[in-house]
């Protein structure tokens, strides 16, 4: 039977699914939740150094071909958030922290707070679409990529997993900016920068006009992009987008991800996607002799 235990920059998995920030993780109730559910490990929201409302409703919108949020990174700021993390960890999850801040000595401050919880690793959300001065700007620069991961770096002694945006012209340059800063893993990819609008109102659905698109319609596009940073950068990577089933993730897996996030498909498929995804995988590396999930990470690069 195949073995489904990976690694991730020295972050030791029990298999390659997390689920992606985002995604039932406000409390350490949830996060818990999803870990023992299936899940490798778990992402907890994205954490800023004080409490954030996020925007005005609407905020969401499920189309047929994925999810389209403009949330707006709500949270309660990383002094109270350390219970939630606590709340996992003592449980036995698996967690690593997702922080965000306008520069890098914000992000530095509050990634350094986050590891000081007993995270396995740091997760910076360098990319968020939706919130003007917390990721769109950040996520177009490759100066401001490889600074923040410098300033994070310099602070933490847990692997920093810098989470790119697929909203650039060449993904791979923000991925080798990240290596230059020291990441010791890029996450591929946050969400996609779109809308919707309300014809019969003449105007966007969301109150942000802009969100950001998950599910499956971006599965191609993180492909695309974990394909080409494998081909120019040496460095682990965390697929994101579009995953639902065991046959998604293997493509990830050879596309060159070292392991994958869920986030979206738990609307589709429920809590339980985490273990269809690991019982979908083992089968098909049975079948296709396959025994460890190392064998499969770039095998589509020949």
């Amino acid at each position: 039977m195949a073995n489904l235990g990976t690694e991730v920059a020295g972050v030791r998995l029990r298999n390659p699914t997390m689920l992606a920030s985002g995604f039932l993780d406000e409390t350490g109730g949830s996060m818990l939740r999803v870990y023992n559910a299936g899940a490798g490990a778990v992402v907890t929201k994205s954490i800023g150094m004080e409490p954030r409302p996020g925007n005005l409703n609407p905020t969401v919108v499920e189309l047929d071909v994925g999810l389209l949020n403009a949330v707006g990174l709500p949270n309660p700021g990383v002094r109270d958030y350390e219970r939630e993390v606590k709340h996992a960890r003592d449980g036995g999850a698996a967690v690593i922290g997702s922080v965000y801040g306008k520069d890098g000595p914000e992000f530095a401050a509050v990634a350094s707070r986050m590891a000081s919880y007993g995270v396995l690793a740091v997760e910076l959300n360098l990319s968020c679409p939706h919130v003007k001065g917390l990721g769109t700007e950040i996520a177009q620069d490759p100066h401001a990529v490889e600074e923040i991961t410098r300033a994070v770096k310099r602070v933490v002694d847990v692997p920093v997993f810098s989470k790119l945006s697929p909203n650039v012209a060449d993904i791979a340059s923000f991925a080798d900016a990240a290596k230059r800063g020291g990441a010791d893993a890029v996450t591929a990819i946050n969400t996609v920068k779109s809308m919707a609008i309300a014809a019969d109102l003449k105007m966007p659905v969301l109150s942000n006009a802009y969100g950001g698109l998950s599910g499956p319609a971006i599965k191609p596009v993180g492909l695309r992009c974990v394909y080409e940073i494998r081909e120019s950068v040496d460095i682990p990577i965390v697929g994101v987008g579009g995953i639902e089933t065991g046959g998604d993730a293997i493509e990830y897996l050879m596309a060159g991800a070292n392991a994958v996030q869920i986030g979206t498909a738990i609307l589709r498929r429920g809590i339980d996607v985490f273990a269809h995804v690991c019982r979908e995988m083992s089968a098909w590396m049975d079948a296709n002799g396959y025994s460890k999930v190392a064998d499969l990470v770039g095998a589509a690069h020949g």
